[in-house]
C-alpha cells in the first residue's frame, strides 16, 4: 500500500474543505430560499384575504344596487330596510358613524399626542416602563366591556350635566371609544418621536430652546409623518368600532348630527342584521354588502389622506 506524498495529501484535505464549504453554503442558500418561500406566502395571504373580501363585497353590492337605485342609497334620508314600507338610505348610518367617530378622536387625538410627547420628551425612564404597559392595557380590554362602561357609568354621569340626555345617546359612546383609541394612538406617536436623530433635539438645545419648545416645535413636526399615521389608525379603528356602539348608541338609523341623540352605525347595523333570521340573498339581507362597502370605501378615503400627508411631511422634513 503506497502512501501519499505530502502534496498528495495537502490537495486531498484542501479538497474535503472546499467540499464542506460549498457543501455549506449550498445548505445556507437552501434554508435562505425556504424562508424567502415562507415570508411570500404569509404576504400571499394577506393580500388574498383583502381581494377576496373586497370581491364578496362588490359582487354582493352588485346584487344590491340591481334593485335600488345608488341615487337613492346616497340621498334618501331614511334606512328601514327591515320594514314594510322599505327605504335605502345610508345617509342615517353614515351620519352616525361620523358623529361618534368624531367625538371619539376629538378625546384621543389630543390626549394620546400630549401622553406620546410626554412619554418621549419628559418621562423619566422608570416612569415610562411602568406607563406604557398600563397604557396599553386599554387596548386589550374587550369593547363589550367598554359599551356596558359607557351604558351603565359614563351615561348617567352625563346626565347629572345634561339632563334631557336619552338613555342611548351617541355622546357617550364617542367618549368611551376615544378613551379606548388612546393607546393606538399614542403607542405609535411615541414610537415616531423616538425616531427622531437626537442631533435635532442637541440642536435646538444648542440654539436655546427648551425641553417643551423642543418637543412641540422640533420633535412633532419632524415625526409627523408618524404621528398621522397614528392619526389614521385612530379613524380606522373608530369608524370600524361596532360593540361599544351596539351597546350604548341605541341602533336607531336617525339622520342627526347631534351627538346628544341615539343613532345607529354602519358596523351597528351589520351586527343587527347578521344576527338576525333574514334568508340569504334577500335584498334585506344584501344591505349589509353595500353598508359594508361603504364603511370599506371610507376608511379607505382616510387611509389615501394620511398617505398624502405622510409624503408631505416626508419631503418637507
Amino acid at each position: 500500500m503506497t502512501s501519499l506524498s505530502h502534496a498528495d495529501r495537502i490537495d486531498a484535505v484542501s479538497e474535503h474543505f472546499v467540499s464542506d464549504r460549498l457543501a455549506r453554503r449550498k445548505l445556507r442558500h437552501v434554508k435562505e430560499r425556504v424562508i424567502e418561500f415562507a415570508l411570500f406566502v404569509a404576504a400571499s395571504i394577506s393580500v388574498a384575504t383583502t381581494i377576496g373580501i373586497v370581491v364578496i363585497l362588490l359582487q354582493e353590492s352588485f346584487h344590491f344596487f340591481q334593485q335600488v337605485s345608488l341615487w337613492e342609497f346616497l340621498t334618501d334620508t331614511q334606512w328601514t330596510p327591515l320594514f314594510d314600507d322599505a327605504h335605502y338610505g345610508i345617509l342615517p348610518l353614515l351620519s352616525g358613524t361620523m358623529v361618534s367617530s368624531t367625538v371619539a378622536l376629538l378625546v384621543a387625538i389630543p390626549l394620546g399626542t400630549t401622553i406620546a410627547i410626554y412619554l418621549s420628551e419628559f418621562a423619566p425612564f422608570s416612569v415610562r416602563e411602568v406607563a406604557k404597559p398600563f397604557l396599553e392595557m386599554l387596548g386589550g380590554v374587550p369593547t363589550i366591556v367598554y359599551g356596558y362602561f359607557a351604558l351603565l357609568f359614563v351615561t348617567p354621569l352625563l346626565q347629572r350635566l345634561f339632563p334631557e340626555l336619552p338613555g342611548f345617546n351617541l355622546l357617550s359612546a364617542g367618549l368611551v371609544m376615544g378613551i379606548m383609541i388612546i393607546p393606538y394612538v399614542s403607542s405609535v406617536s411615541e414610537d415616531a418621536m423616538r425616531a427622531v436623530p437626537m442631533a435635532l433635539r442637541e440642536g435646538s438645545y444648542a440654539m436655546g430652546a427648551t425641553r417643551f419648545q423642543t418637543a412641540i416645535r422640533v420633535v412633532t413636526p419632524a415625526a409627523f409623518s408618524g404621528i398621522a399615521a397614528a392619526y389614521i389608525l385612530g379613524i380606522s379603528r373608530a369608524v370600524g368600532e361596532t360593540m361599544i356602539l351596539a351597546v350604548a348608541a341605541g341602533m336607531q338609523p336617525n339622520l342627526t348630527w347631534n351627538p346628544m341623540e341615539p343613532a345607529a352605525t354602519i358596523t351597528a347595523y351589520i351586527v343587527q342584521v347578521a344576527l338576525g333570521d333574514l334568508p340569504h340573498g334577500s335584498l334585506a339581507y344584501q344591505t349589509i354588502f353595500a353598508a359594508g362597502l361603504t364603511l370599506a370605501l371610507l376608511t379607505l378615503f382616510f387611509n389615501v389622506i394620511g398617505h398624502l400627508l405622510r409624503k408631505r411631511f416626508r419631503q418637507a422634513y
